[in-house]
């Protein structure tokens, strides 16, 4: 596969198949990853790649039981804006719109919504999440760490393609990464900053078929 069509072709997978990704594949994809750039060759990614159904389920039982008692974040930083503004605005709902209207679950159906949203913390079936935290001395003021991390998903989920691995990038858990770094029993100095889920893709999942829209490069590109 060429690097356009990998780019090209990847998607966030939401319904995976029982087969979990074996550790030597995860191997090769995180060797793979590895070679990201990063600023003064930092490396400010540090990745607990959770394969363990059981303490996957306790992630996740962890962060609903935090929502549903309320709690709408435990986060170490804050991933989403505070302030929606258009035209970013307008894309977030627009994505959302497509995806809840591909499932038939209407605008109204809380508890439909938020079943769906809950799927985000039982990782869509996969069996294989990788976890990627920095060191927050690194992110004190500074947001290197947050750039070169950030391109280092971007390698995970290209890389997993060669080897038939289907991903899938989670700002949901890092609005509950204290959650997930109690359940881990992380050091202290450690903050989550997302989640890569790994599996194969269920390919009869009607879910799987969204494709959200991009923009063309005319709208956020300036050729000088």
């Amino acid at each position: 596969m060429k690097i356009s069509e990998a780019i090209q072709n990847r998607s966030s997978i939401r319904a995976f198949k029982p087969e979990g990704v074996s550790k030597k594949i995860q191997e090769k994809i995180l060797i793979s990853a590895n070679m990201t750039p990063s600023g003064a060759n930092m490396q400010p990614w540090i990745v607990y790649a959770v394969s363990d159904e059981a303490l996957l389920k306790k992630i996740g039982d962890a962060i609903i039981e935090k929502m549903d008692a309320g709690v709408e974040h435990d986060q170490f930083i804050q991933y989403y804006p505070l302030q929606w503004i258009n035209p970013y605005k307008k894309r977030r709902i627009e994505t959302g719109v497509g995806l809840y209207t591909l499932m038939d679950v209407g605008r109204k159906d809380i508890q439909k919504r938020t079943e769906m949203w809950k799927d985000n913390f039982r990782f869509f079936g996969a069996k294989t999440v990788f976890f990627v935290f920095t060191d927050t001395t690194l992110i004190d003021g500074a947001s290197g760490a947050f750039i070169d991390c950030g391109a280092y998903m971007q390698t995970i989920m290209l890389a997993a393609q060669e080897y038939g691995v289907a991903s899938c990038p989670q700002g949901s858990t890092t609005e509950y990464g204290r959650v997930v770094a109690d359940v881990l029993g992380t050091p202290n100095n450690l903050a989550l900053l997302y989640s890569v889920v790994l599996g194969y893709p269920d390919t009869t999942a009607k879910i799987n078929t969204y494709k959200p829209a991009r923009i063309d490069i005319s709208e956020n590109v300036t050729f000088l």
